[in-house]
């Protein structure tokens, strides 16, 4: 899975969140400044060359949806974002988040709590 440009994880963003449509949809629900809808429509058709959308044509438009899940790009970015800057550990990046107020105590013991007893 290739990594995406800023431009292309806010065009994502606004996929998951509508589902499968045009780019007019997830033109509405992007967040101000809107880009211009000719380069929201070009980064869509870069993340269908790249695998991430896949289209179904209607009359003279297409309808966009998402190959890759929300959840699966995730796991995939933060384990690249932890492994080239906290040396491949979870445990440094929530120190450092710890260690400039960023998350407190109660929050670690959510932390704790799901780690200890998690949903299967």
């Amino acid at each position: 899975m290739e990594k995406l440009t800023l431009q292309e994880e806010e065009a994502m963003l606004a996929i998951w969140q509508v589902g499968a449509g045009f780019i007019k949809d997830f033109m509405d629900v992007m967040p101000e400044p809107k880009p211009p809808y000719t380069t929201l429509a070009s980064t869509v058709k870069n993340l269908e060359r790249k695998g991430f959308l896949k289209s179904e044509r209607f009359a003279n438009a297409n309808r966009y949806s998402a190959k890759v899940k929300e959840e699966a790009y995730k796991k995939r970015f933060m384990k690249g974002f932890v492994n080239n800057y906290f040396q491949n550990s979870y445990k440094e990046l929530v120190a450092f988040f710890a260690k400039d107020n960023k998350i407190s105590a109660d929050e670690l013991k959510e932390i704790i709590n799901l780690i200890e007893n998690p949903k299967k």
